[in-house]
């Protein structure tokens, strides 16, 4: 019997992206001594482990195994957690998530609904007799308790299973203490509703009230005997669940944290650490004013610290706000045209970095993530570099071409990085700038390699990534277009690393001149970039058609024949492509897209386009399925394939059915694929390997028609 090699469809299925077996979720304790992460068995195995290494030695150890935790039990998810995980997009299993305490020598998790904890140093773990589903268990920082939220009740454990109580209870089915709401976890990216006081005596602890979001109904079609789903979904417009805050004690005592929740009603983050007073970012409901608030936490009341305020809106940035060691406010703002860091009333960068992130806060530096500004000495297509910023200067710490990340403590360094010539990640452990150890990889090499000419595109200099198939050699003529975009807000998809363009290069294996352009609107440039598309989704279609054009003079590209793919915001720029511009594109499968931006959340869609009652006329302009958005659909129907997960509950299936009965009724031909089951995240194995293949299909019947 001959063995088959396997494919690239179905072994980016099954190895969820080639992401399996990646270390990820890295910690360094304080004292420099430990780095704890997760990590599966192989490059097919789901189940994560809570490991431990040790940076002067490389020596790894599994601190849990969820298989042993578990004697070999299948593991089972409450509704709660299925739908946390759906909003991280987390598709693995096991050990999913952790966190440590202060000292890092203690760590908790949930599994199949119970609470763990784990010594790290001892390497033991066990179970604590709680009442489940569990969500969410973090240690104290002095290791003594857990707290952990069950049923929208957030409860405190001794981290010895003794003396387990209820700290705060809902008064009603539609109130959750401990959790973050919808909206926090899709698009604010706080997925957390409580937390720890640096003495480990009080929490702060977020009471979510979700009374008055309207209700949606998520049906599962081939299963007509279960009842529909039901979700509290805050559509753009609609009423937001009511977010308060409270100081408790362990007991249960509470003092409500106040500030004008009318007007700021948007909780969007908290830092409590013994560096200052409790410190909350609060944002208008447009998000174009956000205060930073220092908290009391003996009285509840609130003094504002700094106010930021912008004409298009303000965005949200991991690690900040924080205070500095010295006391000193610490955030990311957009200042001069450009996104700098902020530390007290100092602006310690310019306009030659964008600043996406804050890694960590040290005594005498700042750790950021950044990509090169307007004012950079060259292009750095794709690329995002680790920097250590302080009054003395910026010095890059990440080399070669790339995309790099880092976590700091203790003197430690774990910096994470992937380029565009070597498949998956690698972690290097630093100490003093230098490299004792790596943390290893089982994630599978990829059956295929993706060569990506990174460039620029027309007169904005638009980052380009271009991926022709695998042998091409210029005798081989023009080739049709895939382009394959994301195209919109957060969502950048020209980087520098190889495994980003996996996808693209095994259709480009198919006979495609694959194209994926990052315009306006996509994020790591500068402020000006991504603001310009407020109130004007549809600008984004235009700067693909212009790359598209100034590819065409280097490339081998057959205009004659150029089509478009993309999922979720991508969908919706696919979709737009064919309806608006059927002059230019030919063919386009838009994946779960948002069709109806009414019927979008509120946090997100509000932020570029108002409110659809004060700003209806911009909705219409932006919606695939109004008289305006399907206006050249009649006069040049272009060949559409809609797909979508039925089980959605992001951008629902709604979505593509309004837009499949508006194209009925303008007599515009399509396709509709709807894929049982299915959420946003197209987890399933094979339903991700013919999607794939399915695609390639309709793609070569719609350039070539029969007979062509």
């Amino acid at each position: 019997m001959t063995s088959q090699k396997l494919s690239f469809p179905r072994q980016h299925a099954r190895t969820q992206r080639f992401t399996l077996g990646a270390p990820r979720a890295f910690t360094v304790s304080p004292d420099g001594t430990r780095v704890i992460f997760l990590r599966s068995a192989s490059g097919t195995d789901r189940t994560n482990r809570l490991w431990v290494l040790d940076p002067s030695t490389g020596e790894e150890r599994i601190a849990a195994d969820p298989e042993a935790l578990l004697g070999g039990s299948a593991e089972k998810l409450s509704p709660q957690e299925r739908a946390r995980r759906e909003r991280s997009r987390e598709g693995s299993a096991g050990i999913v998530g952790y966190a440590v305490d202060g000292a890092a020598e203690l760590a908790a998790f949930a599994l199949s609904g119970k609470v763990y904890v784990a010594e790290l140093r001892a390497g033991t773990a066990r179970a604590l007799p709680v009442p489940g589903p569990v969500i969410d268990p973090r240690p104290s920082p002095d290791g003594r308790h857990i707290a952990y939220v069950t049923r929208g009740v957030l409860r405190v454990v001794g981290a010895e299973g003794e003396g387990d109580r209820a700290v705060a209870e809902p008064e009603d089915a539609h109130v959750s203490y401990g959790l973050a709401e919808f909206v926090a976890a899709e698009e604010m990216q706080r997925s957390r509703g409580f937390w720890w006081s640096p003495e480990s005596d009080r929490l702060l602890v977020a009471r979510v009230d979700d009374s008055a979001v309207q209700r949606w109904w998520i049906a599962d079609p081939a299963h007509p005997g279960r009842k529909p789903a039901e979700t509290a979904y805050p559509a753009a417009g609609t009423s937001n669940a009511e977010v308060r805050l409270f100081v408790m004690d362990l007991e249960g005592a509470r003092t409500e944290v106040v500030w004008d929740r009318v007007r700021y009603p948007y909780l969007a983050e908290v830092h409590w650490s013994s560096a200052g007073a409790p410190l909350l970012l609060v944002q208008a409901r447009d998000q174009r004013s956000q205060l930073h608030l220092a908290v009391d936490a003996e009285s509840g009341t609130t003094r504002t610290v700094h106010v930021d305020e912008d004409e298009a809106w303000l965005d949200l940035f991991a690690g900040v706000p924080a205070w500095a060691p010295d006391g000193r406010l610490v955030r990311i703002a957009d200042e001069g045209g450009a996104r700098v860091l902020a530390v007290g009333d100092r602006l310690l960068t310019g306009a030659h970095l964008h600043i996406q992130a804050v890694l960590d806060i040290g005594e005498s530096d700042v750790l950021v993530s950044a990509t090169a500004g307007e004012e950079a000495a060259g292009p750095e297509t794709g690329q995002s570099h680790v920097y250590r910023v302080n009054e003395l200067g910026i010095e890059r710490l990440s080399e070669g071409v790339g995309v790099h990340t880092a976590v700091r403590s203790g003197g430690v360094t774990v910096l994470v990085s992937a380029s565009p010539d070597r498949p998956g990640w690698s972690a290097q452990v630093l100490r003093d700038g230098k490299r004792t150890a790596t943390v290893s990889t089982y994630a599978e090499e990829p059956v295929l390699s993706a060569k990506v000419h990174f460039t620029e595109g027309g007169a904005r200099r638009i980052p380009c990534a271009v991926l022709l198939p695998t042998g091409y050699q210029e005798s081989d003529g023009l080739l049709p277009v895939l382009m394959d975009p994301y195209g919109g807000p957060h969502g950048r998809r020209v980087v520098a690393a190889h495994n980003a363009h996996l996808t693209s290069q095994w259709f480009a294996d198919q006979g495609f001149a694959v194209v994926v352009a990052d315009g306006r609107g996509s994020p790591g440039r500068s402020p000006g970039w991504e603001k310009a598309v407020r109130d004007n989704f549809p600008l984004t279609l235009d700067d693909q058609i212009e790359a598209l054009h100034a590819l065409a003079g280097r490339f081998p590209l057959d205009l004659s024949k150029v089509a478009m793919r993309g999922w979720s915001y991508g969908g919706y720029l696919a979709a737009l492509a064919v309806l608006r511009r059927p002059d230019v594109f030919h063919a386009a499968i838009a994946g779960a897209p948002v069709t109806d931006w009414r019927l979008y959340d509120t946090h997100y869609t509000e932020r570029y386009l108002g409110d659809p009652a004060e700003q209806p006329g911009v909705y219409a302009h932006n919606a695939l399925t109004t008289d305006e958005g399907l206006s050249e659909a009649a006069e040049q129907a272009r060949p559409l394939m809609i797909v979508h997960g039925l089980a959605d509950d992001n951008v629902v299936v709604a979505h593509a059915l309004r837009l499949s009965s508006a194209l009925l009724s303008a007599g515009r031909p399509h396709e509709v694929l709807p894929l049982s089951g299915v959420t946003h995240m197209t987890p399933q194995e094979q339903v991700a390997e013919n999607l794939l293949l399915l695609q390639v299909d309709f793609l070569r019947r719609s350039l070539w028609p029969a007979g062509a």
